[in-house]
């Protein structure tokens, strides 16, 4: 393994879909833009929402506007389907804005891998949907799903 590469490589299998899934969401949830931008080729392409994103100077730019918007960010992800280098996955996650307003942002992304294991395409669909704050769901400390929470089917997402 060297710096430019991230285990389980593709072809995937259920098992290492689920770990590469699983890693995704730790990252995203540690809310670190520099580290979790080295999950990605430096030439990495995005579309997230309506935003294109090229190269990981880019993602870490769109990850820190991110996350000073959708604060106390809670993400749960999950492997919808697998093939190859290629990973299909459904999300949703809760934040709240700096009025108090909760979210819970559903979505789907795609994603195709180098052989290295580094992502290089991420296209993602997201919608916003307002909730009250008893309605949260994600309610562990800032950081990483403790792996007793329920995943999104568990919790009827």
């Amino acid at each position: 393994m060297t710096p430019e590469s991230k285990p389980p490589f593709p072809p995937f299998t259920a098992e290492t879909a689920a770990q590469k899934v699983r890693a995704a969401e730790d990252g995203w949830n540690g809310r670190n833009p520099e580290k979790v931008a080295l999950a990605y080729t430096p030439d990495s392409v995005w579309r997230n929402r309506a935003e294109f994103v090229h190269g990981r100077d880019e993602i870490i730019a769109f990850l820190k506007r991110k996350w000073a918007k959708e604060l106390d960010y809670r993400l749960i992800k999950d492997v919808w389907a697998y093939t190859d280098n290629r990973i299909a996955v459904r999300f949703a996650y809760e934040w709240r804005d700096d009025s108090g307003q909760w979210y819970r942002a559903y979505g789907n992304e795609n994603w195709e891998f180098a052989a290295n294991g580094l992502m290089q395409r991420r296209i993602a669909s997201i919608n916003d949907l307002p909730i009250a704050e008893a309605d949260r769901k994600y309610h562990w400390p800032l950081g990483r799903r403790p792996d007793d929470h329920p995943g999104l089917a568990e919790l009827g997402l």
